[in-house]
């Protein structure tokens, strides 16, 4: 019987590619031993390279490759890759908790098909389709006269490739009409691995009510996202910073909590975004904290059995439906 929580995105493979950390035991947001004693069943790790201000985003990209690598192989008592459902459940069984290694921003690897089928095989699970710069796959949320864009249509080739390879399609940073594209052009489910509600923070990285109900229609799941600039209700517009992002774990679960009446039991997940993230709420600064998590939503009044849909059950379903 499975137990604890899936994380659907962290940022800390680049802190730890950057700084040589280990991933065993570090001051970063997540480490093996406190996502141990914090109940962690599986992590996704994010390999992230702002594509359009370094020279070699590739080669940035196999570095973290080989950090991931040579960590799962330094911790193989508490770690093991996982590249499927099935994985995870062996891994659960002999003890050890899963890493999923993911893409965020197929311009890392210039949306290349047969870069993403390297990829694959390297071990990549999941791709975001963009992160902050538009690329030859789609535009994302962040510059608002790209964000009504759609998906190129090498971008739908681009999907349909994912689709095919059995790599997750993930629209977290993705522009409203590309994500309006992949629900139109996907036929397997996809996810928004690390999103918030746009109802309960006026925030264009969150997704509006429409959104969820069309993840859901699909059978996706939406990652709850941590970064309090995504949290806090604002009033400066979609796309400008907030002045005063100070938040608390409640409020998290305020967004869990809409997610859940609009989307359904079956369409919430969790996204951290540790260590991608400048400012976490109170009560939820770490792995460590998971459980502060669950114990608000509890608190909330959301039953037992939709807190384990929202901790494993929910991504566990879709990791099986597309990976095995």
């Amino acid at each position: 019987m499975l137990s604890g929580f899936i994380d659907l995105h962290c940022d800390t493979l680049a802190k730890l590619t950057r700084t040589g950390d280990s991933l065993r035991k570090n001051e970063h947001d997540i480490d093996l031993e406190r996502m141990k004693a914090a109940g962690g069943l599986a992590q996704f790790f994010a390999m992230f390279i702002p594509v359009e201000k370094v020279e070699d985003p590739l080669g940035g990209c196999l570095k973290m490759v080989d950090c991931f690598w040579r960590e799962m192989e330094k911790n193989s008592d508490l770690i093991a890759w996982a590249g499927s459902g099935t994985d995870v459940e062996r891994n659960a069984a002999a003890g050890k908790m899963s890493a999923f290694l993911t893409v965020e921003d197929s311009g890392i690897f210039s949306c290349d098909l047969a870069a993403l089928r390297v990829m694959h095989r390297l071990g990549v699970r999941l791709v975001t389709l963009t992160w902050n710069f538009k690329n030859k796959v789609g535009s994302p949320h962040a510059t608002p006269e790209f964000n009504a864009e759609g998906l190129s249509p090498y971008g739908i080739e681009f999907v349909r490739a994912c689709e095919d390879t059995g790599i997750i399609v993930d629209v977290s940073h993705l522009g409203d009409g590309g994500f309006w594209d992949v629900a139109k052009n996907c036929t397997k489910p996809f996810i928004a691995s690390h999103s918030d509600s746009r109802a309960v923070a006026n925030r264009s990285r969150n997704m509006t009510d429409d959104m969820l109900r069309a993840l859901s229609d699909k059978g996706g799941v939406a990652g709850l996202n941590f970064f309090a600039d995504f949290v806090r209700p604002g009033t400066d517009g979609l796309w400008q910073k907030l002045e005063n992002n100070a938040c608390d774990v409640t409020d998290v679960v305020k967004h869990a909590l809409h997610m859940l009446d609009v989307g359904g039991e079956d369409c919430l997940a969790l996204g951290s975004d540790f260590d991608g993230i400048g400012a976490a709420p109170e009560r939820l600064k770490g792995v460590q904290d998971m459980p502060n998590l669950k114990q608000a939503l509890a608190d909330a009044g959301v039953s037992e059995r939709v807190v384990d849909k929202i901790f494993y059950g929910n991504a566990m379903r879709v990791i099986k439906e597309l990976l095995g």
